[in-house]
């Protein structure tokens, strides 16, 4: 079965926006290699984290604050097919 991520985001931050942009960019790049992007309003104040099948991938509070979307596919690629290319995304 191919994996689902989910986007845990913080509604009273504002946060939804982003994580549907997010999700949006998961599912275009990752067409062919998911199963699902869950968007889950969080309980906790302040909290944005993106998971792999439960598995955190990346956390806005432990990270100090967001990442640019390039680097959070290079990190769920990693996770889900690690010999995925991410054209001009991809690492350099």
């Amino acid at each position: 079965m191919k994996p689902t991520i989910t986007i845990e985001y913080c509604p009273k931050c504002g946060w939804m926006l982003r994580a549907a942009y997010m999700a949006q960019e998961f599912l275009t790049t990752f067409t062919d290699h998911i199963e699902a992007v869950i968007l889950k309003p969080g309980t906790i104040s302040g909290v944005f984290a993106i998971s792999v099948d439960d598995q955190l991938v990346f956390d806005r509070k432990a990270n100090g604050g967001f990442i640019e979307i390039k680097e959070l596919k290079q990190l769920l690629r990693d996770k889900i097919n690690p010999g995925m290319s991410l054209g001009h995304s991809d690492k350099k």
